[in-house]
């Protein structure tokens, strides 16, 4: 874990543990702090205790559906920006339409440069 008073605060949410602790180790290398959630419960558990600069969201997972995870963090009135991580190609209005608060969305199977080019935009 970096403990960089500077380094920003991104927790990834996945169902997939292979993916979460990848995505972490490419974020730690990149000199960012990270949490990881397994789920949705988890997540908005996390975000109700600490301040997170990001969150990385999986689509699809089992559990909450993402439209309940959004319903979560909008009821705790938590306006954490997210990019979600998916496997499913979203329409213009459609991502429009999820929340405002999706700032990005990246396909899966993802490039690491990509990944990090994207996240350093949305936290500049």
């Amino acid at each position: 874990m970096v403990n960089s008073a500077s380094a920003k605060k991104i927790i990834v949410v996945d169902d997939e543990s292979d993916i979460r602790e990848s995505v972490k180790n490419i974020l730690e290398d990149n000199k960012f702090e990270v949490e990881i959630a397994k789920d949705g419960k988890e997540l908005i558990r996390k975000l109700l205790k600490q301040k997170f600069d990001l969150i990385l969201l999986d689509v699809l997972m089992p559990g909450l559906t993402t439209k309940e995870i959004i319903a979560g963090l909008e009821k705790n009135k938590i306006k954490t920006p997210i990019i979600f991580l998916t496997v499913v190609r979203f329409a213009d209005q459609t991502k429009e339409s999820i929340t405002p608060q999706m700032v990005d969305y990246i396909e899966k199977p993802f490039n690491n440069a990509d990944l990090i080019n994207r996240i350093k935009k949305v936290l500049k």
